[in-house]
């Protein structure tokens, strides 16, 4: 049996662009290491929730990763998790954001956000003046993590099945009411919404003067990683919201900073492999977040050279000792404005006794003539543990734990 090592290039997925003559930045990057490895490996592509989907990025994880959408506690508790808060599920989580808003016609619009130096210590300070409100039984506590983002918990019986007020992290959206999303969680919404008005009354006059809130969730019974898949590691993620999902999971989260040189950020986290797996660890996963940002910038010409010059990093990853997959959470495409999109994300798997195919280049349509085929999030990991001489054979019951293998019953889209 071999151990388990997944390199995970964060919105590596994009779209065939005209400026790269119809390709994606991975099909017209150079890229000799990520080539070599697809024609010694298997290859295919990737949807984490189906093809068209377009996942957030703790969606795609959590559905690699083979948990299922009933198990998904909702990001906010990851974002506790990964700054070492304590998680009960007799607490409802959600994320605060301060930001400055305009009043229009139609409401208020938000115009952008504090900047992490400059404005840290005014934002502290202002959110620390929302903390400890009450709303019809319901206690509102907020925990300052930078730049005026907070983690919310919300105690006396709260109900986390709630909308957004916050349409997205961008300037110039429109600030939106919570809404119940069963009836059973109405006192929940208008509780949020008296919150946020009550904020407003104490922001008035200041320069950031609303506090928006998104991912609301609560902790959710789920297996462990090992107790699902019988491996167990590492999870190594500069975002404390990923290093959180890893400990959700029973995984120990790793720090692992980006700089301004990811190559050489890359570089790092593969020597973290190499001494994970000298350390015995039978999974190592380390998540890069570089081409998510390359296609942020919706220029095409940035993703492609991104890509390039990640795969310098890519040359002495342990395939002679590990099964090990390259791939990425989900497409961010570097055009249109899009966030994230639904397309199609290469996969390649390589290691000792996985069966070359016949592809040769890495990229989108190169993989998916791979023998790997186009798989969704839920066969991952049922794949990287057949290669790796760990199936679960179907048939018998050696565990006591539901779903030991991750794979839902029916295929259902993560919302």
């Amino acid at each position: 049996m071999y151990p388990i090592v997944v390199i995970l290039l964060d919105g590596l997925g994009d779209r065939a662009h005209e400026a790269l003559g119809g390709r994606t930045g991975n099909e017209a990057a150079t890229t000799p290491n990520l080539d070599r490895l697809a024609a010694e490996g298997s290859c295919g592509v990737l949807y984490a929730v189906g093809p068209g989907r377009a996942p957030s990025s703790e969606v795609a994880h959590w559905s690699l990763l083979g948990y299922r959408p009933d198990e998904f506690p909702g990001r906010a508790v990851f974002e506790a998790l990964g700054r070492g808060q304590d998680v009960s599920d007799e607490h409802v989580f959600a994320y605060a954001a301060l930001r400055p808003a305009e009043r229009r016609e139609d409401g208020w619009w938000l115009t952008g956000r504090p900047d992490a130096e400059r404005d840290a210590e005014e934002a502290q300070r202002l959110v620390g003046a929302c903390d400890g409100i009450e709303v019809d039984g319901l206690s509102f506590s907020l925990s300052h993590v930078w730049r005026g983002e907070a983690v919310l918990r919300i105690a006396g019986g709260a109900d986390e099945r709630v909308t957004d007020s916050d349409a997205f992290f961008r300037a110039w959206y429109p600030m939106l009411r919570p809404q119940a999303v069963v009836p059973e969680a109405e006192r929940t919404a208008r509780a949020c919404e008296e919150w946020t008005r009550e904020v407003m009354r104490r922001l008035d006059g200041e320069r950031f003067n609303v506090i928006t809130l998104k991912w609301f969730g609560r902790p959710r019974p789920a297996p462990t990683f090992l107790q699902r898949h019988g491996v167990t590691g590492s999870f190594a993620a500069e975002s404390a919201f990923l290093r959180g999902l890893g400990v959700a999971l029973g995984l120990e989260p790793v720090e692992a900073p980006e700089t301004d040189d990811p190559v050489d950020d890359l570089r790092a986290r593969i020597e973290h492999v190499r001494e994970r797996l000298d350390s015995g660890e039978t999974f190592v996963f380390v998540h890069q977040k570089t081409t998510d940002a390359a296609g942020h910038t919706k220029d095409p010409e940035i993703k492609r050279d991104t890509i390039a010059g990640l795969d310098a990093a890519l040359d002495s990853l342990p395939t002679d000792r590990a099964i090990v997959c390259v791939t990425g959470d989900h497409a961010t495409p570097a055009s249109p404005d899009v966030i994230h999109s639904g397309d199609p994300v290469p996969l390649l798997v390589a290691g000792p006794g996985v069966r070359a195919d016949q592809v040769e280049r890495f990229g989108e349509l190169d993989c998916a003539a791979g023998i790997l085929g186009q798989l969704r999030g839920p066969d991952l990991m049922p794949v990287l543990l057949n290669a790796a001489d760990r199936p679960l054979f179907l048939g018998s019951r050696p565990t006591p734990f539901e779903g030991a293998d991750g794979y839902p019953a029916l295929l259902e889209p993560l919302l």
